[in-house]
């Protein structure tokens, strides 16, 4: 059993991945948006079980009706953003949900701010975060970000996570919870993790 992941820059600068278990060769997309060919051509070979998208901005979740029709894969969003973007899916998510692909679970993670219906993703040592936290900041603030709400959420569940967690936000390079704590201006004053 082997998980891989595959970045896939797209439109807006945002980041896309797939994530598939080599062996069965099922694989869930995470944040679908455009251009589609570009994640079409990721997932020759694999099948599709899920496309769902950490949160409703347009840049995140753009192509997901188009890759669904194109690879058979459901799409999964979170219920809070569904209502506040008014975006249907096939599959509304709640904290604690789990999407299987292959061997694995990918876990839902509520975290909302950035907008209400933020979501982490979280597969072995690996966090699909979003705009909820990126290398070296957070998310831009949009109409709909309740900045308090957001780092609440980075202090009462990301900072749960190991310490060694690859991070894979929704735009620029990945990082880990350890590089974000000891780097990352959102931590200063914070002091030492107990």
């Amino acid at each position: 059993m082997k998980l891989g992941i595959v970045k896939v820059k797209l439109d807006r600068e945002v980041n896309a991945y797939v994530v598939a278990d080599s062996t069965t060769k099922e694989a869930i997309v995470i944040d679908p948006g455009l251009p589609v060919d570009k994640l079409v051509d990721q997932v020759k070979g694999f099948k599709v079980r899920f496309i769902v998208a950490t949160h409703c901005h347009p840049g995140h979740v753009a192509g997901k009706d188009d890759l669904k029709e194109l690879t058979g894969g459901l799409t999964a969003i979170h219920s809070a953003d569904a209502k506040q973007f008014l975006r249907s899916a096939d599959k509304y998510l709640f904290d604690g949900d789990e999407l299987e692909f292959g061997e694995f679970k990918l876990s839902v993670m509520h975290t909302p701010g950035h907008t209400p219906g933020s979501v982490c993703y979280v597969v072995a040592n690996h966090a699909f975060v979003g705009d909820t936290i990126l290398a070296g900041g957070i998310g831009r603030q949009t109409p709909e970000t309740d900045l308090r709400r957001q780092m609440m959420s980075i202090g009462t569940k990301l900072l749960r996570l190991p310490p060694t967690t690859a991070l894979y936000p929704g735009h620029g390079p990945a990082t880990s919870l350890e590089r974000e704590l000891a780097q990352n201006p959102i931590f200063r004053g914070a002091g030492a993790r107990a």
